[in-house]
């Protein structure tokens, strides 16, 4: 069992303290264990006018096993942003001051802000309790295990495409005739393209206990919002504040997906996001593009975050936005994925993007040569294990897959065709994982043979804001399993690091459905990734 699930599987703060737990150690030490009630457990009451913590979050550090920030929001400024990390047996904790950022919506022209207390010099495989808080507000309180060091056994969840399910915009009804006896009265519905589900799978992430959750891209869809003149940053807080039952217990390390990109806010439309999330990294960017691509290690795994608008030809985000990096992005993964096979301490890589390199979609966004072209040749060049996506609303995997054929839509080449086991030292599986919450899934909307649609051309002409995408129809002889009857749905992965004598790890993967507000679980797909351990014995 991993170390989130035999720690934080109840979702309880108080039943999360109740273990070993550690201090900061970049900070002095919390004092010896005094009697009587915890002080981070305290709630004391907020005055009248001063914003309450919101939205509260977790986002590992350059080191999960020994960095973490924590993370809230709030619509006006406030005094001395906080957090207090202790002991669950009276120790008072560290206090680590928090950073605040700003930005200003260029719709609403509302300022926001975001607080990060950054926290290092944490034990690895530690659990600890903290508070965050500042003047005049009661305190709010979460908890979070640090990541371990070495080979050993976590569980890690994903899933993209949820959308918040808030009921802020307003219609009539009845929309047209006659009104009703009774007249016409509000209806709220949506502001953007959450559905009950966008809350819904907070609870089923939390049944499973992981680790951390990795976001595959379209997070809350505040630019749909904008489009239909919501309110982009309400929608950005119920985003956070409908996930903050499971995000102040583990981190949701996000990767940007075009519904992201919000006209107005920035020369890339990312200002939003850029303030809500303290990324891992890299150091030493461009301002304009901190955070759209970083890189973390969690035991025996390196995990890559891309932005993939920067090399997808669609045209799907607020502002067209291919190119921005200058080839910069492509250098950093290079040069990312030749460290990480050069380290003996690795044995997979994983990555998460937003646009897919695999859909079996007949009318959606299907997949993008410009992906392919981008990325496939240094997935394939460095053995990457695993690619995890969202943007089409559904689930499907590929076989393991190595090369391409020589046609213009540069189709993935098979290595194997097993779906129950994958050796991704012969090729990279890929995933969509799109049923996060988003209503307009697409499951029932797939080739019934092995065939996809792939974008590799803009036309001049439009459809809507959009210029209109040029598809070619591939055979899809990488094509594996899909599910073609559930809705929503997301996937555990829990890694099991082998040994030396069998000198092979594995990784379990599990694909549920979910369904009620307490995220009843249905396992939908089941399958193994292995490889050979770095440190195999000869």
């Amino acid at each position: 069992m991993s170390i989130a699930r035999r720690s934080l599987l109840t979702g309880s703060t108080a039943a999360v303290a109740a273990g070993a737990l550690g201090t900061a150690g970049s900070a002095e030490a919390a004092g010896p264990a005094r009697p009587g009630p915890d002080p981070l457990l305290a709630r004391t009451p907020g005055r009248l006018g001063v914003p309450g913590v919101t939205g509260l979050h977790l986002q590992f550090g350059a080191d999960p096993a020994t960095e973490m920030t924590v993370s809230w929001i709030s619509p006006c400024s406030v005094r001395r942003p906080q957090v207090r990390l202790g002991t669950h047996d009276g120790g008072t904790g560290n206090v680590v001051d928090a950073e605040t950022r700003t930005y200003r919506d260029g719709l609403s022209h509302e300022e926001v802000y975001v607080h990060h207390a950054r926290l290092t010099g944490l034990r690895p495989d530690t659990t600890y309790l903290y508070s965050a808080g500042h003047d005049g507000t009661a305190p709010e309180t979460g908890a979070f295990t640090t990541a371990p060091r070495g080979r050993t056994a976590f569980t890690f969840t994903s899933f993209g495409d949820q959308g918040a399910p808030n009921l802020r915009r307003v219609v009539t009804w009845p929309a047209g005739g006659a009104p009703s006896p009774s007249g016409r009265f509000p209806l709220y519905t949506s502001s953007q393209a959450g559905s009950p589900a966008a809350a819904d799978i907070v609870a089923a992430v939390e049944r499973v206990g992981p680790l951390f959750n990795l976001v595959n891209g379209d997070l809350c869809y505040a630019s749909a919002a904008g489009l239909f003149g919501q309110n982009r940053v309400a929608t950005w807080a119920d985003w956070f504040i409908g996930n903050s039952r499971s995000t102040r217990l583990r981190p949701w390390m996000p990767c940007v997906g075009n519904g992201e990109n919000e006209k107005g806010n920035g020369p890339l439309g990312l200002t939003g996001y850029q303030t809500y999330f303290t990324l891992p990294g890299p150091t030493g960017t461009d301002p304009e593009t901190r955070g759209l691509w970083y890189a973390f290690t969690v035991g025996a795994v390196r995990f890559i975050s891309l932005a993939n608008d920067d090399v997808a030809i669609q045209d799907t985000g607020d502002t067209y936005v291919r190119g921005y990096s200058g080839g910069a992005q492509r250098q950093w993964l290079e040069r990312e994925l030749k460290a990480a096979r050069g380290n003996a301490g690795i044995d997979w890589i994983v990555v998460f993007m937003h646009h897919p390199m695999i859909s079996s979609s007949r009318s959606g966004s299907g997949s993008d040569v410009g992906i392919r072209a981008a990325w496939g040749p240094l997935f394939d060049a460095y053995g990457v294990d695993l690619v995890l996506c969202g943007h089409e609303h559904y689930y499907e995997r590929s076989l393991p897959v190595r090369g391409a054929m020589p046609n213009e839509a540069r189709t993935p080449v098979p290595v194997s065709t097993r779906t129950d086991v994958a050796d991704t030292a012969k090729g990279t599986v890929h995933m969509i994982i799109g049923g996060g919450g988003n209503f307009a899934t697409t499951q029932d909307d797939l080739f019934q043979e092995p065939k996809g649609r792939v974008v590799v051309d803009l036309a001049k002409e439009t459809e809507g804001r959009h210029r209109k995408a040029i598809f070619v129809t591939e055979d899809a002889p990488w094509r594996a399993v899909q599910d073609r009857v559930h809705t929503h749905g997301f996937a555990a992965f829990d890694v099991d690091p082998g040994d030396q004598r069998t000198g092979r790890t594995r990784i379990h993967v599990t694909y549920y459905t979910f369904d009620g507000p307490y995220g009843d679980l249905t396992p939908v797909d089941t399958f193994t990734l292995e490889r050979p351990r770095r440190d195999a014995r000869p």
